[in-house]
């Protein structure tokens, strides 16, 4: 079987390295995650907006730094740090919260669930569908991990105490021809 990405937690990790980032800060405000969203997206070049997935993607990270990490407690600041070009998406997202305390649980389960996907072991894979902790509501399933994990291609890492992820997006530089402008 291929190697399989997993969540990693490394408080020295080039990715956080907030050097030329621009900095904003939010109260844990679920109604409002849109719009501090688009506040942050807004400052993208549009070669790297693609359809909406990168504002798809900042939107997941600051849900659950709002929603899991500050338990939607609106006195919990949610602070983003952000840069983009028209190369890359660097992003890092600090809450308040204790951490994410199930990292290498939540790194077993992708391992089984990749495993049933691998084996086309379907029957096994309807266990791995979802990931619940004790503090998981009916909305909760770790799918935005899924998804970060395999868009994130420059990396997704925690820090330390787990309560702040950095990432990165790599983009291919589209080339500009001397016919473009015609």
């Amino acid at each position: 079987m291929q190697e399989f990405k997993e969540l990693r937690s490394d408080e020295n990790d080039p990715l956080f390295d907030k050097t030329n980032m621009l900095k904003k800060e939010f109260p844990s405000d679920f109604r409002q995650i849109r719009y501090f969203t688009l506040l942050i997206v807004q400052s993208a070049p549009t070669e790297i907006k693609e359809l909406n997935l990168l504002e798809q993607q900042i939107s997941e990270v600051i849900k659950n730094a709002v929603k899991h990490g500050n338990h939607c407690d609106i006195n919990k600041k949610v602070t983003v740090w952000y840069s983009f070009s028209p190369t890359h998406a660097h992003i890092i997202v600090q809450d308040e919260g204790e951490g994410f305390k199930d990292l290498d649980k939540w790194n077993d389960f992708n391992r089984k669930r990749l495993e049933c996907l691998h084996n086309n072991d379907f029957m096994q894979l309807a266990d791995y569908v979802s990931f619940k902790t004790k503090e998981s509501d009916s909305q909760d399933g770790g799918n935005a991990l899924f998804a970060a994990l395999e868009y994130w291609n420059g990396g997704f890492v925690y820090n330390g105490k787990k309560n702040a992820v950095a990432m990165l997006k790599k983009f291919q530089q589209k080339f500009r021809t001397a016919h473009d402008g015609e």
